[in-house]
C-alpha cells in the first residue's frame, strides 16, 4: 500500500522521468539504426571492413557501461556530463545486435533465390536492395528488438552522469535506502522493456510469416 501511495503522490515526477527515459532510448536507437543497418548492407561485399566493424562493435559491448561513460566524458563535442554523452554511449551499445543481425540476415538468403535474381539480369546492388534486404527484414528487426531492450536497461545507469530518466529514482533509492524510490524507477523501466519486447516481437513474427 505504501508503494501504491508513493506512486500516486509522485505520478507527475515518475511520468516525466519515463518520458525522459524514452527520449534517451528513442534517440539512441535511431542513431544505432541509421549507422548499423547501412553498415550491415556495406559489409556483405566488404570482407575486410566486416572484420573490423564487427570486431569494434563487439569490443564496445564488452566495456562496462559506467566505464564507457567515463571514456566518453573527456572527448570534445561528444563528451561532457548530461544527455549527449549518454545517448552516444547507448547508441554504441545498441550497434552490435543491429549490425550483426543485419549482416546475418542479408547473408542467409537461399542461394537459389539469389541465382534467380542474377538470371533476371539484376546487378549486385539491385539484388542487395531488392532481394536480400526485404528478405532480411525479420532478422534486422530481431536485432533492433534485442538492442532496444538492452538500451532501456543501460539507460537507467545514464542517470549517474546527469542524463536523467528513470535511473534517477534508482540512484536516489540506493542513496536513501528507500524501496519506494528504487521501485519507482525499476518498475516503469521493466514495463518499458516488456512492452518494447512484446510490440517488436509481434512485428517480427508478422514479417517472418509474410
Amino acid at each position: 500500500m505504501n508503494l501504491w501511495i508513493f506512486f500516486v503522490q509522485h505520478r507527475g515526477e515518475i511520468f516525466a522521468a519515463t518520458l525522459e527515459h524514452l527520449q534517451l532510448v528513442v534517440i539512441a536507437m535511431a542513431m544505432a539504426i541509421l549507422i548499423g543497418v547501412p553498415l550491415g548492407l556495406l559489409l556483405v561485399h566488404r570482407k575486410f571492413l566486416r572484420t573490423i566493424a564487427l570486431g569494434i562493435a563487439s569490443i564496445l559491448q564488452t566495456i562496462p557501461s559506467l566505464a564507457l561513460f567515463g571514456f566518453l566524458i573527456p572527448i570534445p563535442f561528444i563528451g561532457g556530463i548530461g544527455k549527449r554523452t549518454a545517448i552516444v554511449a547507448l547508441a554504441l551499445y545498441a550497434l552490435l545486435p543491429i549490425l550483426r543481425n543485419t549482416y546475418v540476415g542479408l547473408t542467409s538468403i537461399d542461394p537459389a533465390v539469389l541465382e534467380s535474381a542474377e538470371a533476371m539480369g539484376m546487378t549486385s546492388t539491385q539484388i542487395l536492395l531488392r532481394v536480400r534486404f526485404p528478405l532480411a527484414l525479420a532478422f534486422i528487426l530481431a536485432g533492433i528488438r534485442t538492442a532496444t531492450i538492452i538500451t532501456i536497461g543501460v539507460a537507467t545507469i545514464a542517470a549517474a552522469i546527469g542524463a536523467g530518466g528513470l535511473g534517477t529514482f534508482i540512484f536516489r533509492g540506493v542513496a536513501l535506502v528507500s524501496d519506494e524510490l528504487l521501485l519507482a524507477g525499476a518498475i516503469p523501466a521493466a514495463l518499458l522493456a516488456i512492452l518494447a519486447d512484446l510490440l517488436l516481437g509481434f512485428v517480427e513474427r508478422r514479417l517472418r510469416v509474410t
